[in-house]
């Protein structure tokens, strides 16, 4: 075995007790935003109050632009981007991209049914999961309903002390032997994931009778009718809220790490960003974990429609000019990558896999197998990140995803790489990803902030 432990770097061994402290301050307000935002629309809309309570002012709603100024976008509530304007904005941006969306169940479009004396929500589940981690947690339900007539109902039901919560169930181990023999990601099935929600029926009624009661609460409690779960988005998401992990407090255990520890980071960062020399977009996008599908994906036209708004409201509406601005762009693709885990050191290539609390993570490449899906992101400029990182004292570190073999992830980074912009990926690293909770160094946590923060303020 290849001893690599001396070889990386480890932020508790390089900051000093001034330091420590502010890792520890900073992490408080992480825990607290994943607290608040398990949605990728709560995430969206803290970002929102955040950036306007210091002075970001909706582009939409300005004539002209210029350099300096701080700007908000907000598209349909579930993609952000925060907008500093440099001198010359067809002299292209300097972009951090995270994205605010989770692996989570989803209510299908018709949830509700009942079966032997109980009421049940039948599922789907968003993004990559491991099935059988979901059963026997309690869950909480957050989303949004719209009626026929445009009404908004916003439900977020077993967050607090007293509230109820919902579960979903799995055999005693007594009647499990055959379960227990099959492959675990056929232990739990897809369809298996229903989520109990009540067991008293309405009295004297013959058909339906525990379906029926949930209804009825449904209606008196939340004014929610049968068929707007139609035209509904609700998430069962882990009710357990964020905590510091460890006797020593080093680290941080939450659902929804995956990506809210690059959005924050990344939040807090372009709020300290003063008078760039180049324009800077910081960037909040959804539906990350399904492949950036959709209208609020970055396979969509975002980014190119932001950027046109902004060229358009700075006096350079020729379209040639966006694509120019784009093309002469730098970006760090905000995402996390996987910490060597000592309980299952098989699947990594300890010289090659990042560590837990060893700095941020620069990945040249994601992929899976052969590279497939990857940016692979060119020489010249991650030499000019490691250098802009080491003049400044950040900590970091490089990692793959795993041994070569074994599978591998995607990132943003590959739809944004479309425009000719350079990208490399840059996050932190975590243990047990895609779980109900997840594992972070604070240390890493911090060293993430301040990585984004000179990237945006100093990258020319």
């Amino acid at each position: 075995m290849i001893e690599t432990r001396n070889q990386r770097p480890n932020v508790w061994d390089r900051v000093d007790d001034q330091q420590l402290a502010a890792i520890h301050r900073f992490n408080q307000g992480y825990i607290d935003f994943l607290n608040q935002a398990k949605t990728e629309r709560e995430a969206i809309a803290y970002i929102q109050k955040r950036a306007l309570d210091q002075g970001f002012l909706p582009l939409q709603q300005q004539d002209r632009v210029g350099p300096g100024e701080k700007l908000l976008v907000n598209h349909r509530g579930k993609l952000a981007a925060l907008i500093i304007m440099g001198q010359n904005p067809a002299d292209g941006f300097n972009l951090v991209v995270s994205h605010v969306d989770t692996p989570r169940l989803d209510l299908k479009p018709r949830p509700l049914y009942e079966a032997d004396n109980m009421a049940l929500f039948k599922t789907h589940y968003y993004g990559g999961i491991k099935k059988y981690q979901w059963p026997t947690i309690p869950l909480a339900l957050h989303g949004v309903v719209v009626k026929k007539n445009g009404e908004r109902i916003s439900v977020c039901i077993g967050e607090k002390d007293d509230d109820l919560v919902f579960v979903i169930t799995d055999l005693l181990p007594h009647l499990a032997k055959e379960q227990m023999d099959k492959k675990m990601n056929e232990g739990i099935k897809g369809e298996d994931l229903n989520i109990l929600v009540g067991s008293t029926p309405v009295r004297d009624l013959k058909e339906d009778a525990f379906k029926q009661h949930i209804l009825d609460l449904l209606l008196k409690n939340y004014g929610i009718e049968e068929d707007d779960f139609t035209s509904a988005e609700l998430q069962a998401v882990p009710a357990f809220k964020a905590r510091e992990v460890g006797l020593d407090r080093s680290m941080v255990g939450s659902y929804g790490q995956d990506d809210r520890v690059s959005a924050y980071t990344a939040l807090e960062a372009v709020l300290e960003v003063e008078n760039p020399q180049r324009t800077v977009i910081c960037l909040f996008a959804d539906k990350e974990e399904i492949g950036s599908t959709g209208n609020t994906g970055l396979q969509s036209l975002a980014v190119e429609n932001i950027a046109a708004e902004l060229l358009y409201k700075a006096g350079l509406p020729e379209y040639y000019r966006v694509r120019q601005a784009l093309s002469k762009s730098y970006a760090l693709s905000a995402d996390v990558n996987a910490a060597v885990d000592p309980t299952f050191p098989e699947v990594f290539e300890k010289m090659n896999c990042s560590y837990l609390s060893a700095g941020v993570v620069l990945t040249k490449y994601t992929g899976s197998r052969g590279k497939a899906e990857s940016n692979d992101a060119n020489p010249e400029f991650v030499a000019a990140v490691r250098r802009l990182l080491d003049e400044e004292a950040v900590v970091w570190q490089v990692g793959e995803l795993g041994k070569v073999d074994i599978g591998g992830g995607g990132t943003v980074a590959q739809y944004l790489a479309n425009y000719g912009m350079e990208v490399v990926d840059c996050g932190v690293a975590v243990l047990s990803m895609h779980s109900p909770f997840e594992i972070v160094s604070k240390a890493d946590v911090y060293m993430a902030y301040r990585a984004y923060r000179v990237f945006m303020q100093k990258m020319t």
